[in-house]
């Protein structure tokens, strides 16, 4: 099924979205928002627009069939920053047939050429969660905006394109950073007037955030600095390296390396998953295992020393007091009474 919009700003295009839908508005100060309807799916798609030229869109939904959504509008189009939280969406530019697939945890910024639009394709049966914010580069740049110092050279152009002579596209991983936000900017922490300027304020952090990402993955040579979601994936995988083996005793840098990432970035993970940095990670596991040896197993202190892999046994009482407040033969003496009894 085809949609065709031909307005510009976010309210307009919840209207145009709303009359092709046959659905009515939901206006939640300033907040626009329709559903999806049944005989198409499920779901919701709403928006706001801001005064600083900055809008955002985002479409919780599940259709049953292929949905194509054309911006078709004859003005310039605004500079788009595309996020996919869950699902996938596919986006071309209205006169182009190259395609572009957006998986989850991908981001991308767009901007086509003159007054020619895009397309945003949702799949069949397929639970996706988009946002986009929406940039009239006109208006955001009366602001004050300082000529867009330090921004990168590329970026810098495609604000200062307030005409939108030429396309734009890239391509990329967004960040934990960004996840975090845009579960914020979905938990309906305030009403009405303040959720409004909560919106505001965080569309514009978010666009920090996209620009933050841009020039991380632009460094060249050095290692990306940002932690991305993809990133957690090798966070986990070294999480089950170390459970899997706790009688090793691995270096941070060692793991880095065979999870393919970063000193820095694997300890940012492990901050973000468990609170913990990876050598506290560890020790707390082994402390953990050799807790459930003392009490389940017949193994004596000096045993299970070995086999959470240290070989002082004066420092693991002393770190296992920190932990359980406890030294470890009140354990064991629990077990032999149990035993015993």
């Amino acid at each position: 099924m085809r949609i065709d919009v031909r307005s510009l700003l976010v309210n307009d295009i919840i209207s145009d979205l709303s009359e092709s839908f046959n659905v009515p508005i939901r206006n939640g100060s300033g907040v626009l928002a329709i559903e999806i309807p049944k005989v198409l799916g499920r779901g919701f798609i709403h928006g706001v627009n801001f005064d600083s030229g900055i809008g955002i869109m985002s479409y919780y939904c599940k259709f049953n069939q292929d949905i194509s959504i054309h911006f078709l509008t004859d003005a310039v189009h605004p500079l788009k920053f595309i996020f996919c939280s869950e699902g996938q969406v596919g986006h071309t530019f209205q006169d182009r047939e190259d395609f572009h697939n957006i998986e989850t945890y991908q981001n991308i910024i767009v901007s086509n050429s003159g007054h020619k639009g895009h397309v945003l394709h949702f799949k069949a049966n397929v639970q996706t969660h988009v946002s986009s914010l929406e940039i009239l580069r006109s208006k955001f740049s009366q602001h004050s905006n300082y000529d867009f110092q330090d921004l990168d050279p590329g970026l810098k152009e495609l604000f200062n394109d307030t005409v939108s002579k030429k396309p734009f596209f890239y391509q990329g991983h967004y960040s934990i950073k960004s996840a975090d936000l845009m579960d914020e900017m979905i938990s309906r922490k305030y009403r009405g007037f303040l959720r409004v300027i909560f919106l505001e304020g965080k569309s514009l952090e978010m666009l920090v955030i996209q620009i933050s990402q841009y020039h991380d993955d632009q460094s060249r040579g050095n290692w990306p600095k940002i932690l991305r979601k993809s990133d957690i994936k090798k966070v986990h995988h070294v999480a089950i390296r170390i459970l899997a083996n706790l009688g090793c005793n691995f270096t941070v840098e060692s793991l880095a390396k065979e999870a393919g990432t970063n000193i820095n970035k694997l300890q940012e993970g492990f901050k973000h998953e468990y609170n913990l940095t990876v050598n506290k990670y560890m020790q707390n596991k082994k402390l953990e295992a050799a807790k459930e040896m003392l009490m389940t197993s017949e193994k004596n202190i000096s045993e299970i020393v070995t086999a959470i892999g240290l070989n002082n046994r004066s420092y693991f009482s002393k770190i296992f007091k920190e932990k359980y407040g406890v030294n470890p033969n009140y354990f064991l003496k629990t077990r032999k009474d149990e035993i015993g009894s």
